[in-house]
Protein backbone atom coordinates (compact mmCIF):
# COMPACT_ATOMS: atom_id res chain seq x y z
CA UNK A 1 0.00 0.00 0.00
CA UNK A 2 1.70 4.14 -0.72
CA UNK A 3 0.10 6.87 0.36
CA UNK A 4 -1.68 9.70 -2.95
CA UNK A 5 1.45 11.69 -2.05
CA UNK A 6 4.11 9.00 -3.23
CA UNK A 7 2.20 7.72 -6.32
CA UNK A 8 3.94 9.09 -9.60
CA UNK A 9 2.70 9.38 -13.04
CA UNK A 10 2.71 5.73 -14.85
CA UNK A 11 2.13 3.47 -11.55
CA UNK A 12 -0.88 1.19 -11.86
CA UNK A 13 -3.01 1.31 -9.19
CA UNK A 14 -5.97 -0.07 -8.18
CA UNK A 15 -9.24 2.42 -7.73
CA UNK A 16 -12.52 0.33 -7.01
CA UNK A 17 -10.96 -2.59 -7.28
CA UNK A 18 -9.96 -1.76 -11.03
CA UNK A 19 -6.88 -1.78 -12.40
CA UNK A 20 -6.20 2.21 -13.62
CA UNK A 21 -2.90 3.91 -15.07
CA UNK A 22 -1.88 7.33 -13.70
CA UNK A 23 -1.83 9.87 -16.89
CA UNK A 24 -1.73 13.13 -15.08
CA UNK A 25 -1.19 14.45 -11.55
CA UNK A 26 -2.18 18.26 -10.13
CA UNK A 27 -1.15 18.23 -6.61
CA UNK A 28 -3.54 21.69 -4.93
CA UNK A 29 -3.20 22.91 -1.23
CA UNK A 30 -0.41 23.73 1.46
CA UNK A 31 1.52 21.80 4.50
CA UNK A 32 -0.61 23.92 6.53
CA UNK A 33 -4.27 22.50 5.21
CA UNK A 34 -3.26 19.54 3.67
CA UNK A 35 -2.44 18.51 -0.56
CA UNK A 36 -4.79 17.07 -2.95
CA UNK A 37 -3.98 15.09 -5.81
CA UNK A 38 -6.33 15.08 -9.01
CA UNK A 39 -5.41 11.95 -11.48
CA UNK A 40 -6.44 11.45 -14.87
CA UNK A 41 -6.43 7.61 -14.88
CA UNK A 42 -6.88 5.13 -17.56
CA UNK A 43 -8.76 1.88 -17.03
CA UNK A 44 -6.23 -1.00 -18.18
CA UNK A 45 -9.47 -3.39 -18.87
CA UNK A 46 -11.89 -1.27 -20.91
CA UNK A 47 -9.28 1.90 -22.03
CA UNK A 48 -11.99 3.96 -20.58
CA UNK A 49 -10.53 7.29 -19.23
CA UNK A 50 -10.96 8.81 -15.49
CA UNK A 51 -10.41 11.72 -13.39
CA UNK A 52 -10.33 11.36 -9.83
CA UNK A 53 -9.29 13.89 -6.31
CA UNK A 54 -7.91 11.92 -3.66
CA UNK A 55 -6.14 13.24 -0.33
CA UNK A 56 -2.41 12.93 0.13
CA UNK A 57 -3.26 10.20 3.16
CA UNK A 58 -5.55 7.94 0.70
CA UNK A 59 -4.00 4.53 0.32
CA UNK A 60 -3.76 2.32 -3.28
CA UNK A 61 -2.03 -1.11 -4.25
CA UNK A 62 0.42 -0.52 -6.40
CA UNK A 63 0.31 -2.62 -9.35
CA UNK A 64 2.98 -4.16 -11.15
CA UNK A 65 2.50 -6.09 -14.86
CA UNK A 66 4.13 -8.74 -15.99
CA UNK A 67 5.82 -8.14 -19.40
CA UNK A 68 6.56 -10.83 -21.96
CA UNK A 69 8.67 -10.70 -25.59
CA UNK A 70 6.15 -11.34 -28.32
CA UNK A 71 6.14 -11.14 -31.92
CA UNK A 72 3.20 -9.96 -34.12
CA UNK A 73 1.46 -12.67 -36.09
CA UNK A 74 -1.75 -11.08 -37.79
CA UNK A 75 -5.02 -9.38 -37.25
CA UNK A 76 -8.46 -11.48 -37.29
CA UNK A 77 -10.86 -8.57 -36.83
CA UNK A 78 -11.01 -7.18 -34.05
CA UNK A 79 -7.97 -9.07 -32.19
CA UNK A 80 -4.58 -8.36 -33.14
CA UNK A 81 -2.86 -12.05 -32.25
CA UNK A 82 0.72 -12.24 -30.88
CA UNK A 83 3.59 -15.07 -29.96
CA UNK A 84 5.60 -15.85 -28.00
CA UNK A 85 9.17 -18.07 -28.00
CA UNK A 86 7.25 -21.40 -26.68
CA UNK A 87 4.68 -20.29 -29.67
CA UNK A 88 1.91 -19.41 -26.79
CA UNK A 89 -0.84 -17.42 -28.94
CA UNK A 90 -2.18 -14.17 -27.31
CA UNK A 91 -5.53 -12.05 -28.73
CA UNK A 92 -5.30 -8.10 -27.88
CA UNK A 93 -9.08 -6.42 -28.81
CA UNK A 94 -7.88 -3.02 -31.20
CA UNK A 95 -9.62 -0.91 -28.55
CA UNK A 96 -6.66 -1.88 -26.09
CA UNK A 97 -3.67 -1.49 -28.41
CA UNK A 98 -3.59 2.15 -28.57
CA UNK A 99 -0.88 4.34 -30.85
CA UNK A 100 0.82 0.79 -30.96
CA UNK A 101 -1.81 0.05 -33.57
CA UNK A 102 -0.34 2.48 -36.42
CA UNK A 103 3.06 0.85 -36.14
CA UNK A 104 2.54 -2.52 -36.51
CA UNK A 105 4.54 -4.94 -39.11
CA UNK A 106 4.91 -8.36 -39.45
CA UNK A 107 7.26 -10.08 -37.30
CA UNK A 108 7.26 -7.10 -35.76
CA UNK A 109 9.09 -7.71 -31.84
CA UNK A 110 7.33 -6.15 -28.80
CA UNK A 111 6.56 -6.50 -25.33
CA UNK A 112 2.84 -7.87 -24.20
CA UNK A 113 1.65 -6.52 -20.93
CA UNK A 114 -0.41 -8.86 -18.76
CA UNK A 115 -2.72 -8.14 -15.82
CA UNK A 116 -4.25 -11.31 -13.96
CA UNK A 117 -2.70 -13.70 -16.38
CA UNK A 118 -4.27 -12.08 -19.18
CA UNK A 119 -2.88 -10.03 -22.09
CA UNK A 120 -4.02 -6.52 -21.96
CA UNK A 121 -1.64 -4.53 -24.82
CA UNK A 122 1.55 -4.06 -26.30
CA UNK A 123 4.43 -2.12 -25.60
CA UNK A 124 6.44 -1.03 -28.71
CA UNK A 125 10.25 -0.46 -28.76
CA UNK A 126 11.24 3.68 -28.08
CA UNK A 127 12.04 3.90 -31.88
CA UNK A 128 10.96 2.10 -35.03
CA UNK A 129 12.49 2.54 -38.77
CA UNK A 130 9.46 2.89 -41.20
CA UNK A 131 9.26 3.18 -45.06
CA UNK A 132 7.33 6.23 -46.56
CA UNK A 133 4.67 4.88 -48.72
CA UNK A 134 3.01 7.96 -49.81
CA UNK A 135 4.16 11.60 -49.44
CA UNK A 136 3.47 14.57 -51.92
CA UNK A 137 6.43 15.94 -53.49
CA UNK A 138 8.59 19.42 -51.44
CA UNK A 139 6.90 22.53 -53.39
CA UNK A 140 9.48 24.77 -55.04
CA UNK A 141 9.50 28.09 -52.89
CA UNK A 142 8.00 26.95 -49.89
CA UNK A 143 11.24 25.38 -48.58
CA UNK A 144 12.36 28.43 -45.95
CA UNK A 145 11.99 27.79 -42.06
CA UNK A 146 10.90 24.62 -40.71
CA UNK A 147 8.27 23.40 -43.11
CA UNK A 148 6.68 19.69 -42.42
CA UNK A 149 4.14 17.69 -44.73
CA UNK A 150 2.36 14.30 -44.04
CA UNK A 151 3.92 11.46 -45.02
CA UNK A 152 2.18 8.23 -44.79
CA UNK A 153 4.15 5.10 -43.63
CA UNK A 154 3.96 1.28 -44.26
CA UNK A 155 1.80 -1.03 -41.61
CA UNK A 156 0.66 -4.57 -41.31
CA UNK A 157 -3.02 -3.39 -42.07
CA UNK A 158 -3.95 -1.27 -44.61
CA UNK A 159 -6.74 0.64 -42.52
CA UNK A 160 -4.72 1.33 -39.77
CA UNK A 161 -2.19 3.23 -41.98
CA UNK A 162 -0.12 5.98 -39.93
CA UNK A 163 0.86 9.32 -41.39
CA UNK A 164 3.79 11.42 -39.49
CA UNK A 165 4.90 14.95 -40.17
CA UNK A 166 7.92 14.94 -42.01
CA UNK A 167 10.32 17.89 -43.26
CA UNK A 168 10.02 18.66 -47.00
CA UNK A 169 13.14 16.56 -48.00
CA UNK A 170 11.81 13.06 -47.06
CA UNK A 171 10.33 11.72 -50.21
CA UNK A 172 8.10 8.51 -51.30
CA UNK A 173 10.44 5.10 -50.44
CA UNK A 174 12.55 6.53 -47.66
CA UNK A 175 13.14 4.86 -44.68
CA UNK A 176 12.47 7.22 -41.20
CA UNK A 177 13.25 6.84 -38.17
CA UNK A 178 9.93 7.49 -35.58
CA UNK A 179 9.49 7.86 -31.71
CA UNK A 180 6.42 5.62 -30.61
CA UNK A 181 6.53 7.88 -27.02
CA UNK A 182 5.70 11.10 -29.22
CA UNK A 183 4.82 9.92 -32.64
CA UNK A 184 7.26 11.83 -34.16
CA UNK A 185 9.95 12.37 -37.19
CA UNK A 186 13.29 11.43 -35.89
CA UNK A 187 15.76 11.34 -38.88
CA UNK A 188 15.93 9.50 -42.22
CA UNK A 189 17.66 6.20 -42.12
CA UNK A 190 20.40 5.54 -44.51
CA UNK A 191 22.36 2.22 -45.50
Amino acid sequence: MKFAKEIRVGNIIMVDSKPMIVLRSDVNGSSRTGFTYKWKMKNLLTNSPQENVFRGDDKFDVVVLDKKPVTYSYFADPLFVFMDQEYNQYEIEAENMGESINYLKDGMECEAVFYDGKAISVELPTTIVRQVIYSEPAVKGNTSGNVLKEAKIENAIEEYCHIVQVPLFVSQDDMIEIDTRTNEYKKVVRN
